[in-house]
């Protein structure tokens, strides 16, 4: 394997014309170009330079290594300035998935909160449900995931989690079926249900359960938006969360707080540390999700 340094040494008298040049630019002794030019005639087995009077100049072969040499050195000064900027948060890329209530709510706050703080950092954003999530995590198709859990829903195996923030929930019925005091569900077990995602499909059960009853599920749907139209419509009763209802309430259906929640979380594959960038990015969306309101 060819060494760097003897590497830039020949493309340095290549550039320069002499080893007394090469030597003044890369702040060497003569004697130590010299050195790193014979052991890289050594490695490569090459005749690299000729003596011409009182200098020296590059054979065919050395002329093609330092050109390549060039291009090598080229690059990876480029990638220690990229992984410099990366570092130091002047620039970076971070590809995101999000559950969709929280990627309505939460993440434009962050990416407000970035482009103030970290303007080069570039976010790609995907929606993608917790499993979903997951997966993209251990293909290494996203860095971050924006996710939720309910108490008791145990995480996959090599997925890192962070809490966030608690998110309530809420039973939310038709506006002309509003009753005032506390939310008891039992009052609802011979109502049609609506719910939502698989997680919390087994959180609805959960909790209706525990008032004594097993739900009739009439409809379901991933869309926040399309269930609350359904309530709207007398359809059915549903329990959603509280980021679900920030992003859209209807107009005809009320919300009333439940003794529960659902933890929002930022998960990762595998062990910390994270990147730079990476690290930004969580950080933002952790201030804006602990905001009141």
């Amino acid at each position: 394997m060819i060494d760097l340094r003897r590497l830039e040494a020949l493309v340095a008298v290549h550039r320069t014309g002499s080893v007394s040049a090469a030597a003044t630019a890369l702040h060497y002794g003569q004697p130590t170009i010299s050195h790193h030019l014979r052991r890289l005639e050594a490695e490569t087995g090459a005749v690299l330079l000729q003596r011409v009077g009182r200098g020296v100049r590059l054979t065919p072969e050395g002329e093609r290594l330092a050109r390549r040499g060039e291009e090598i050195l080229g690059l990876l000064a480029r990638a220690e300035a990229e992984l410099a900027a990366t570092t130091s948060l002047q620039s970076g890329r971070v590809r995101l998935a999000a559950f969709p209530s929280g990627a309505a709510t939460l993440v434009p706050d962050a990416l407000a909160l970035l482009t103030t703080r970290h303007p080069g950092i570039e976010l790609d954003l995907v929606e993608a449900e917790p499993p979903e999530a997951h997966e993209l995590l251990r293909a290494g198709e996203i860095d971050l995931a924006l996710t939720f859990a309910y108490p008791d829903q145990p995480e996959p195996d090599q997925i890192t989690v962070t809490p966030v923030v608690d998110d309530p929930l809420y039973l939310v019925t038709p506006a002309d079926r509003a009753t005032a005091g506390t939310v008891d569900l039992a009052d609802y077990a011979g109502t049609g249900w609506i719910t939502g995602c698989e997680r919390c499909r087994r959180e609805l059960l959960t909790l209706c359960a525990e008032a004594g009853f097993t739900p009739a599920i009439a409809f379901a749907s991933d869309d926040y938006v399309a269930v609350q139209s359904l309530v709207a419509s007398g359809l059915g009763v549903t329990v959603l969360p509280g980021l679900a209802l920030r992003a859209h309430q209807h107009r005809d259906v009320v919300r009333r707080p439940l003794a529960a929640h659902r933890r929002v979380q930022l998960s990762t594959y595998g062990a910390p540390p994270r990147p730079a960038a990476v690290d930004a990015v969580a950080a933002a969306l952790t201030e804006v999700a602990v905001r009141p309101g």
